[in-house]
């Protein structure tokens, strides 16, 4: 059964960035959701539910990227998504270190 036709994308170079924004997005969210709960909670406890959730998250996110419309929207919020989620981390970290 060949695929979708809405689906594939024309051009190589859209399909790559498809891939990667999969891949290296989805997995940049993925971290930086955990490093956000690791500002809150404590560090043994994410570290242990993040063997489960993080390749289920990473999963889905990968997968919402090839079903986007516009790859170009995935990219800027996976960007935006990992900025907010790692700033409460990296302010935690700055005000302990005294930066």
């Amino acid at each position: 059964m060949p695929a979708n036709k809405k689906y594939l994308t024309k051009s190589p170079w859209l399909r790559l960035s498809k891939i990667l924004a999969g891949m290296v997005g989805g997995y940049a969210v993925t971290m930086s959701l955990h490093l956000f709960f690791t500002a809150f909670l404590p560090q043994e406890n994410v570290i242990i539910t993040a063997y489960f959730t993080g390749y289920i998250l990473w999963a889905f996110l990968l997968l919402y990227a090839f079903i986007a419309q516009n790859v170009w929207r995935v990219w800027g919020l996976y960007i935006l998504l990992t900025i907010v989620f790692s700033l409460p981390y990296l302010l935690k970290f700055n005000l302990n270190h005294g930066y």
